[in-house]
């Protein structure tokens, strides 16, 4: 047999990663192996509906099942519209119903905490700080006192300087969970999406308390607060990817 018929005899029989191989021989091997056939035969294996047709549903078999034989790798975004520098959060903390905290934070100083947190935190939580995971902290200065049993609640708004524009991201939430192996109160809130983006739903901005034991016994002396979406988004480009398909008001 002549060569480049014990070619077209082999090349049926390999999987695609091997066939691909074989087209990076030489110019004889790449000519044979470009036959549509083969890859129409390796479809089959795949998808045997789309190979009912009588021509292939994109403009050859190879590129079909180049395009589409492995998971799409995760791929490099641009970079997000918005910049924290056009940022600013309302905050705003009730314990019962008597404000304690309140104050507008500018993006930047949100941004990624860049604050030491004060001697005598657990390991636990220090661990939690010192992670890589992407979270926005802020210290509490002054620092406040919750006693053991109040109900805190809290809700967050961003405001947007180049549109002002508002987004809200936790609307009078409850500290409904206390981790005190890592010194933490959590409270959450579904996000709003805005309508140019109907299939995005179920992502939660979280809000803790960052607290330490007090002197007295039953009173948690809060020290900071963090911010973030690890749901969805776990560095400073996603986050604002994230904010930026919020329903602006």
């Amino acid at each position: 047999m002549a060569c480049e018929e014990i070619l077209k005899a082999v090349f049926p029989l390999l999987e695609g990663r091997d066939l691909a191989t074989c087209m990076s021989v030489c110019k004889q091997w790449r000519e044979i192996a470009q036959d549509d056939y083969f890859w129409k035969c390796l479809c089959a294996k795949r998808w045997p509906s789309i190979c009912k047709q009588s021509s292939p549903a994109t403009l050859t078999y190879h590129k079909l099942f180049k395009t589409f034989y492995r998971r799409q790798q995760s791929r490099t975004f641009l970079p997000p519209c918005l910049s924290f520098s056009d940022l600013e959060f309302y905050i705003d903390i009730w314990t019962e119903e008597k404000l304690i905290f309140s104050e507008v934070v500018p993006g930047p100083v949100l941004q990624k905490g860049k604050w030491a947190p004060p001697t005598g935190i657990c390991d636990v939580l220090r661990f939690h700080l010192e992670s890589p995971d992407y979270k926005m902290t802020l210290p509490m200065q002054p620092r406040f006192n919750i006693p053991l049993g109040e109900t805190v609640s809290v809700s967050v708004l961003v405001g947007r300087k180049d549109s002002k524009k508002v987004a809200c991201l936790i609307n009078k939430s409850v500290f409904d969970y206390i981790d005190r192996s890592a010194y933490r109160a959590l409270a959450f809130d579904y996000l709003d999406f805005s309508p140019a983006h109907p299939f995005v739903s179920g992502i939660r901005a979280w809000i803790s308390l960052l607290f330490m034991d007090h002197s007295h016994e039953g009173v948690f002396d809060v020290f900071g607060i963090e911010l973030d979406f690890c749901d969805a988004a776990n560095s400073e480009d996603q986050v604002l990817w994230l904010l930026d398909m919020l329903d602006w008001k």
